[in-house]
């Protein structure tokens, strides 16, 4: 595909993101992300060996390879959200940040004032922000009055693998928001789920549990990658219109007569 996926100036082929975690092992984890052909690879700063003494996940991502997009997971306020990217930054993993601030233990739902808070502050400390939130239009336009270089609405609670669970707040999103991407993040259970999401025109997908959480997580890793890649050329195909009855596909028009 010619068009590239466009995040701060920073251009990526796949517009596919994928996680760290869940994996039966970190080999697993190597395998899928070769097989999803993603590019950018998110990582939790708080679940993860920074000082490399040990075994670490990312002594499994190939940062040649690979941009690393550290988020803030398990974050419930924004100081603690704030303070997670920062060591992100310190320990030179990246300047940019997956911003989770969560509100709810049970659901995972963000914390909406204390995202936008976080967001303020990081886009001025010069951190490119790329906010997990709902799927609310307002909110999404405060994020980006705030600094957000993206916008990342989920499409179910993380982890459940409901899939898109609200495609008419996402249709309004996407067609009120054009100044910076729109990435489903959170909810994808299968690669139709992936498919639908790019269908709506929403710019990428970020998935972790569906691969990781796969009877055979390799496969199903490719299988997105497909999904990915077909949403995106039947978006920019353009479908045909719906219509209530039948239309032939063979005409009858201008057929030989007997």
């Amino acid at each position: 595909m010619d068009d590239v996926l466009k995040i701060a100036g920073k251009a990526f082929r796949s517009r596919l993101l994928i996680g760290t975690g869940k994996y039966r092992t970190f080999d697993e984890m190597r395998q899928c992300h070769q097989a999803s052909g993603a590019e950018v690879v998110t990582v939790a700063v708080r679940r993860v060996n920074l000082d490399r003494t040990s075994e670490s996940l990312l002594d499994y991502i190939d940062p040649a390879h690979y941009f690393l997009l550290p988020n803030t997971a398990g974050c419930y306020t924004a100081d603690e959200a704030i303070r997670a990217a920062r060591l992100g930054r310190e320990v030179g993993l990246s300047h940019w940040v997956k911003l989770e601030v969560i509100g709810d233990e049970r659901t995972l739902f963000p914390d909406n004032e204390g995202l936008l808070e976080a967001t303020r502050v990081l886009a001025r400390e010069g951190f490119v922000v790329l906010p997990y939130t709902t799927d609310d239009l307002i909110n999404a336009r405060r994020l980006i009055d705030a600094g957000a270089a993206a916008v990342m609405p989920l499409g179910a609670p993380i982890g459940s693998g409901l899939g898109i669970q609200n495609t008419t707040n996402l249709r309004i999103l996407r067609e009120m928001i054009t100044e910076v991407p729109l990435i489903v993040d959170a909810g994808v259970g299968t690669a139709s789920d992936a498919v639908l999401a790019m269908e709506l025109g929403f710019d990428g997908v970020l998935m972790n549990t569906a691969v990781a959480a796969a009877a055979e997580s390799v496969k199903m890793a490719e299988a997105m990658k497909h999904a990915v890649i077909a949403g995106r050329l039947a978006y920019c195909a353009g479908r045909m219109p719906r219509k209530l009855y039948a239309s032939a596909s063979s005409p009858l028009d201008g057929r030989v007569s007997s």
